[in-house]
């Protein structure tokens, strides 16, 4: 089983690269689970035709106890398995414990013997890499971290924290970080602006997604590209993406 997360700055287009991978991996025919890790809970959506499912805490919070993984692993495009950690009550609790508890949860019912999925996806968010947004890299997770990242300066530096974060963890046999996946924004120079931050933080750019409006308009009927635009020059990038994760070892 393949395991990895997928970091970012919020609003950088990370959940939609990655819900745009879980599809293509699944159209390669590989079993795929992505859990998001982010409050908002919208990581899958646009696998489960634009509806948000229950998250973890919601269903303990209604259940306690009494929770079984058909109350919280749901069934999307072609297959992916779809989980969301989901977060507290605004203003109460602590969003990154939230993430420790479905974690524990799902492994008290033993989600990955059951469903056997060959890659696992965790979409993180990286505003801030403490706590629980640290889990998949830190209590090993994730054997392998990409960071989705623009040209876009605060991106860049969101980025930069992560690759600390990532690097720290590293030394003790976690995660690696495998590279920065370049969702473009159309910044002015920005392949130069993130080829120097690559420098600066020893990696590499593993891929490139050109900005397009396919993308946008996909979301808006509740769908990826690979499900709505499946024969798209942007089909084949985010297909591309999908074959050269798995390709790493």
């Amino acid at each position: 089983m393949k395991k990895i997360a997928i970091y970012g700055k919020g609003g950088i287009g990370k959940s939609t690269t990655v819900s745009n991978l879980s599809a293509a991996l699944s159209n390669l025919n590989y079993k795929v689970m992505q859990i998001g890790c982010d409050p908002k809970a919208d990581s899958t959506k646009n696998l489960m035709k634009g509806e948000f499912i229950p998250t973890v805490l919601n269903v303990l919070r209604d259940k306690g106890d009494d929770i079984q993984l058909e109350d919280i692993v749901f069934e999307g495009y072609n297959g992916v398995l779809c989980v969301e950690a989901g977060g507290p009550t605004p203003g109460l609790g602590c969003a990154g414990r939230g993430i420790i508890t479905a974690f524990e949860k799902l492994e008290e019912l033993e989600a990955f013997e059951k469903y056997k999925p060959d890659i696992v996806i965790y979409d993180v968010l990286g505003d801030v890499v403490c706590g629980g947004f640290a889990m998949p890299i830190r209590n090993q997770y994730a054997k392998e971290v990409y960071i989705v990242t623009s040209g876009e300066m605060m991106s860049m530096y969101a980025a930069s924290n992560i690759s600390n974060a990532v690097r720290q963890f590293k030394s003790r046999g976690y995660a690696e970080l495998k590279g920065l996946i370049l969702n473009a924004k159309n910044v002015e120079n920005e392949i130069e602006l993130v080829e120097k931050l690559c420098k600066e933080i020893d990696t590499n750019i593993f891929h490139y997604i050109p900005r397009s409006y396919l993308v946008q308009e996909a979301e808006n009927n509740g769908q990826t590209v690979i499900e709505r635009f499946k024969d798209s020059d942007m089909a084949t990038i985010y297909m591309d993406l999908a074959k050269k994760i798995m390709e790493v070892e």
